[in-house]
């Protein structure tokens, strides 16, 4: 209830003026007469606190499908994190959006979201959609020719952290194990890391700014944000350590230097020969860090959720990573083919996708006005699309809230229904990774241990990828030779 509190606190200390809420209201009556229809809430916060309840509550897609059955299925106009926004909802507003990139739209981040990501000089510069992006080589650097070279560091991992953190107990916490392994691996092939006291070390202040991400703004001690920000400096101040360390090495080794993302991202430049600062390397790659802390821990952590639940489901994950391990034998490593032999996992693990997604959706900005279903979108509205407002869609999944792996069979989903990873230009660069990576770490779960849920009833809440409340809990049982 964090989260709750915050936004009351936020609520009542900016709502306290009748002037500011008069200048706020009067604001609100857009001189466009064509706005779509929706509400913008209370002053300031608008429906952020309905959202973030929603949320809270595990149940984010409740303030959509609330706003699209009172007001339109198509788009509807709200106030979120201090701005206004248009919603973008179903197939048709995936695809305009992400078809629109660079045209009628770009990315958009809060201020105090960018405030927490990036390294203090960077942020104070102008800031664009630019800052944001990932480095133009990375989609080249996470390419299947590319990663077929890290599957046997991804193999080899999994294996010993199992090995380590999961065969010597009777119980574990799914979640914070899941984020252990997935933020060691991003250290290991992003920077050359494989300090396990280093990585465990940074790992907590990524976990305190990942909880002050989408909290309230209010930039005092003891507050969510507040942590954040300092989590965030602390952070950066390790990353420009590990910098300069690698400039020296790329100096004095040259070719004998580690040749990882980080070497490329100081080696790489821009087509007028601009080669990127310290401090904006460091951005970088603390947004792709943040990307992978809780995205693929989120996905491993709900594949195990749904395999303890349905039996029938487990079994033929098993029996298909029974027959890649008899492939590779004992003392083989996993290749690129036998990630792709991989069928039905990967149909479980988007079926996990669509039913408890890692990441809601993300924002835009209109560049233009916009004139969408007949509505008018003012130029500098946010937009906004969520996967929440096609993934749970009857129309699209029929008996929606069922596990059916088997719709991914096939041609699979209707395009722009199904879209945990986004579209478009800016779809995530890392979705081959994040299989890969989800994959190789749950064919050696699979072939080692059967498991139940310690808690049935446990909780889940979005913050904003979805989190157990206890950290998923499970009691193990050991196979032998597949088999309990």
């Amino acid at each position: 209830m964090d989260l709750f509190f915050s936004y009351l606190l936020y609520f009542i200390l900016f709502s306290i003026s009748l002037l500011i809420v008069f200048l706020i209201t009067y604001r609100h009556k857009s001189s466009y007469p064509n706005l779509p229809p929706g509400t913008m809430g209370w002053p300031i916060i608008g429906e952020t606190l309905e959202f973030a309840l929603s949320c809270q509550g595990g149940n984010p897609g409740r303030f959509l499908n609330d706003r699209m059955n009172k007001y339109s299925p198509q788009v509807f106009k709200t106030s979120l994190l201090e701005a206004n926004m248009a919603v973008m909802c179903g197939p048709s507003g995936n695809k305009f959006l992400f078809s629109n990139e660079d045209k009628l739209v770009v990315s958009w981040w809060q201020r105090s979201m960018k405030k927490i990501l990036c390294f203090p000089s960077v942020f104070n510069e102008t800031l664009t959609g630019d800052k944001f992006r990932p480095p133009t080589f990375l989609p080249e650097f996470l390419k299947p020719e590319a990663l077929q070279h890290y599957i046997a560091t991804m193999d080899s991992m999994a294996s010993e952290h199992i090995e380590l953190n999961w065969s010597p107990n009777r119980e574990v916490l799914v979640f914070p194990l899941a984020r252990k392994y997935s933020f060691a691996l991003a250290f290991r092939l992003f920077m050359s890391i494989d300090d396990p006291e280093y990585v465990e070390m940074i790992s907590h202040p990524f976990q305190i700014l990942n909880e002050g991400f989408l909290s309230v703004p209010i930039d005092i001690p003891g507050t969510t944000f507040n942590w954040a920000l300092k989590a965030s400096k602390f952070i950066h101040n390790e990353l420009l350590a590990i910098i300069r360390k690698r400039k020296m090495e790329l100096e004095q080794k040259g070719d004998s230097a580690a040749r990882d993302l980080l070497s490329h991202m100081l080696l790489a430049s821009d087509e007028n020969c601009y080669v990127k600062s310290e401090m904006e390397i460091s951005t970088q790659v603390i947004c792709l860090l943040f990307a992978t802390h809780h995205t693929t821990s989120s996905v491993i952590t709900f594949i195990l959720k749904y395999l303890a639940e349905f039996p029938d489901v487990y079994s033929k994950v098993l029996k298909e990573q029974k027959e890649i391990a008899k492939s590779k034998g004992p003392e083989g490593f996993l290749k690129w083919d036998d990630i792709q032999k991989m069928k039905y996992t990967w149909n479980v693990a988007n079926e996990t996708m669509r039913l408890t997604p890692p990441v809601q959706g993300t924002f835009r900005e209109a560049i233009t006005d916009i004139t969408y279903a007949g509505f008018t979108i003012p130029r500098g509205w946010k937009m906004h699309w969520n996967v929440n407002t096609t993934h749970r869609d009857p129309k699209y999944f029929p008996d929606p809230e069922k596990f059916n792996p088997s719709r991914f069979e096939g041609k699979g989903p209707q395009p722009f229904t199904f879209v945990p990873f986004g579209g478009g230009p800016r779809m995530c660069p890392g979705r081959e990774y994040a299989r890969a990576q989800v994959l190789a770490f749950i064919h050696h779960v699979v072939t080692r241990f059967k498991w139940e849920k310690v808690d049935p009833c446990e909780k889940v809440a979005y913050n904003p990828s979805p989190i157990p409340s206890k950290g998923f809990p499970i009691r193990l049982q050991p196979l032998q030779n597949g088999s309990i």
